[in-house]
């Protein structure tokens, strides 16, 4: 059993630095290498839940939640981003908990996307990721079970919908300051 454990220990280790690296690529648009790192934490989920197989009860410590929750933020991060399909929990092989919090800080992680997509001039992106986000909390915020059976998930959205609000007024700002400025410019150039 100990060994199981400290197995699963550097197993959950590795796919909690994995989805790290999986996340930071797609803020740096590299898409193929955000994938490739999703791809490597999932291998090492699969160690962990091998090692943990025979001992549910070191299962249910909490870390093996943990490892499955940043692994299926990376990969809806990633899905979301790329405008794939997103996969479900039984896809990923991950408790529901995990898959909804996972969910719900790959919607959170969108923000910063979505800036440097405005930042780049996308108005029209950044507000297909701005609706992205709204989906997720509308489901999020639908889900109505007790903490203990969803991992903490009210708390985990009630953060999201600040962050949400943020976007949108830092996008609805962008596009009131684009709009005036067109206005300045025609006027000028029409003198």
């Amino acid at each position: 059993m100990h060994e199981g454990r400290e197995l699963a220990l550097r197993a959950c280790r590795a796919v909690i630095q994995a989805s790290g690296k999986s996340i930071r690529a797609v803020h740096r648009h590299e898409d193929a290498l955000a994938a490739e790192r999703a791809a490597e934490a999932g291998a090492a989920l699969g160690e962990a839940h091998r090692a943990l197989a025979d001992y549910p009860v070191i299962a249910g410590a909490g870390f093996l939640h943990d490892a499955e929750k940043e692994f299926a933020e990376a990969r809806l991060l990633v899905a979301i981003i790329s405008g794939g399909d997103v996969p479900g929990h039984g896809e990923l092989g991950i408790g529901p908990a995990a898959w909804l919090n996972g969910l719900c800080e790959a919607a959170s992680e969108l923000r910063r996307h979505l800036l440097d997509v405005l930042r780049a001039g996308d108005q029209a992106r950044a507000e297909s990721l701005l609706d992205a986000m709204d989906e997720v909390y509308a489901v999020l915020v639908g889900v109505d079970f007790p903490d203990a059976v969803t991992g903490g998930l009210r708390r985990s959205t009630d953060a999201l919908r600040a962050v949400l609000e943020r976007t949108r007024s830092d996008l609805t700002t962008t596009v009131l300051q684009a709009r005036l400025q067109r206005v300045i410019e025609d006027r000028l150039s029409t003198d």
